[in-house]
């Protein structure tokens, strides 16, 4: 069924709105993760270096 160029115009509009939505939607879910994510981040390497040093200081301790 031919609808006379009313399906191009559909298209036309319906697919930048889709897009636009999609887009705005990952911004809003990724703007509150990433401060969340930043700090668990930062936790998770502060506590791999506090290992990492007290597995070093073990190692001096015993000469290898």
């Amino acid at each position: 069924m031919d609808l006379g160029g009313g399906s191009w115009g559909i298209i036309t509009i319906v697919g930048p709105l889709l897009l636009l939505a999609v887009i705005a939607w990952a911004a809003l879910k990724n703007r509150g993760s990433s401060r969340r994510s930043k700090e668990e981040t930062e936790r998770a390497t502060r506590e791999l270096y506090r290992e990492e040093d007290i597995a070093h200081r073990n190692d001096n301790e015993h000469g290898t």
